[in-house]
């Protein structure tokens, strides 16, 4: 069992940056590959970006690739997401999770096996 804890979220003005933190529990965490995904109100949960087990590959839906950066840390069992000019359409629970193939995570065809309990990002013109 994984667990994961995000950490970071906050309301912040559009044009401005968050950096989002996750923390995983596990003693393999280089093994995993992880990702980020969002959930707005009244929506299903939606991809966002995914990086490999080594930090040297990583994928990002359209909307947000120029935008978000996704990264890693082995060492303190870290990712993070920087996001940098903020729109009011990126408010959203934003999760954490972990699974085996960053490809398989944004295609769904192999979607994360852990999941956090999600940290809010509120954006606001």
């Amino acid at each position: 069992q994984v667990q994961l804890v995000e950490s970071g979220g906050g309301l912040v003005q559009a044009g401005d940056s968050l950096n989002l933190s996750c923390v995983a529990s596990t003693r393999t965490f280089d093994s995993y590959a992880m990702a980020w995904f969002l959930q707005a109100p009244g929506k299903e949960r939606e991809f966002v970006a995914a990086i490999n087990w080594s930090g040297d590959s990583t994928t990002y839906t359209d909307s947000v690739k120029v935008r978000f950066t996704i990264s890693r840390d082995n060492a303190k069992n870290m990712i993070y997401l920087q996001m940098n000019n903020l729109k009011n359409e990126d408010t959203s629970v934003y999760y954490c999770a972990a699974g085996y193939i960053s490809c398989g995570i944004k295609r769904a065809t192999m979607p994360p096996v852990y999941w956090g309990q999600g940290t809010q990002d509120s954006v606001y013109s």
